[in-house]
């Protein structure tokens, strides 16, 4: 993994959110507060998805494996951002940086792909509903789901080759609370521009792509259906609102932080706790609170643990 690059640079420096006492308090009250929602509520909708039968759909199939998504992207920086708010060396090695830096792409390509393959699904379910379970059958689903992953994986190596045999050497400051491509980069002694294009490209250009074109496959859906019937639109509207605001909250901050060309430390820092804390505590809420289908099966299963704690 780099024989020249351990050598040379056994850790870097990470940047301190704040030197106020005060806002440390307040940032590890919040992160953790976060982190325990997040991993309460995204685990909450997995059990629920798998245990409830009535949900064994793909629609479900695929909001569990996005809460994992969710979880395994949170769990990759949040538990070290609470860790390194009171701790005075903020330093982290050469290979948990690495590790670090690729399992962010590996989780944030995956949940990208669930996210296209839950617009397609949405657009099967409205638009071609007598064929629905013919279309997404299980097979279908389990394919996207693996196709995610391995998308995910490939999205994450095509970056990860490069930046493993970088040569370091003088300044190895971050600029950010955590470690990412970008940042990563700007510390290597060459000329690193078209590295950076590579990047900007990968995660930038992808990110900002696959967004259009899913809030412009939203617009097609519900053009299509307004043509058919007014009544229709407004039910699908709803449906739809869901998916859309779970796009532009993961879609928005991944734009600013890779293709935005004027960026501050203050801003970077905003949208990566907007990705890694906010974004999925808010996801297992959105499609819990405007979904009647999860609303049914969280009673159901309610009412199957009191049950089972009334007989034991």
């Amino acid at each position: 993994m780099g024989q020249v690059n351990t050598s040379i640079v056994p850790e870097f420096v990470l940047l301190e959110l704040t030197q106020s006492f005060g806002m440390r308090t307040f940032f590890c009250f919040f992160f953790s507060l976060f982190y325990v929602a997040i991993i309460f509520g995204n685990l909450f909708i997995v059990f629920t998805v798998v245990f409830d039968s009535q949900l064994h759909f793909p629609m479900y199939i695929l909001l569990a494996n996005l809460s994992l998504v969710d979880l395994g992207l949170s769990s990759t920086t949040v538990p070290r951002m609470i860790s390194d708010l009171f701790t005075h060396c903020k330093v982290i090695s050469f290979h948990s940086c690495m590790v670090q830096m690729f399992f962010i792409h590996v989780m944030g390509g995956v949940e990208m792909v669930l996210l296209i393959a839950m617009a397609y699904d949405r657009y099967t379910a409205i638009c071609k509903p007598l064929h629905y379970l013919m279309i997404m059958n299980p097979r279908k689903c389990m394919v996207l789901v693996i196709a995610a992953w391995v998308i995910g994986m490939i999205h994450a190596m095509s970056q990860f080759i490069f930046v493993i045999n970088l040569p370091f050497c003088g300044h190895y400051s971050v600029g950010s609370f955590y470690c990412d491509f970008p940042r990563v980069i700007k510390l290597a002694c060459m000329d690193t521009y078209k590295l950076e294009f590579v990047v900007t490209a990968n995660s930038g250009f992808i990110s900002m792509c696959t967004f259009f074109f899913l809030i412009v496959s939203y617009i097609f859906i519900l053009v299509t259906v307004r043509k058919h019937s007014s009544i229709d639109l407004s039910k699908a509207f709803f449906t739809l609102s869901t998916h859309i605001t779970v796009v532009v909250l993961f879609f928005t901050p991944c734009m600013f932080l890779y293709v935005w060309p004027f960026p501050t430390k203050s801003l970077d820092n905003f949208f990566a706790i907007v990705d890694f804390v906010v974004t999925p505590v808010l996801n297992p809420v959105i499609y819990t609170l405007r979904n009647k289908d999860m609303k049914l099966a969280i009673r159901r299963l309610s009412r199957k643990v009191l049950s089972s704690m009334e007989i034991t």
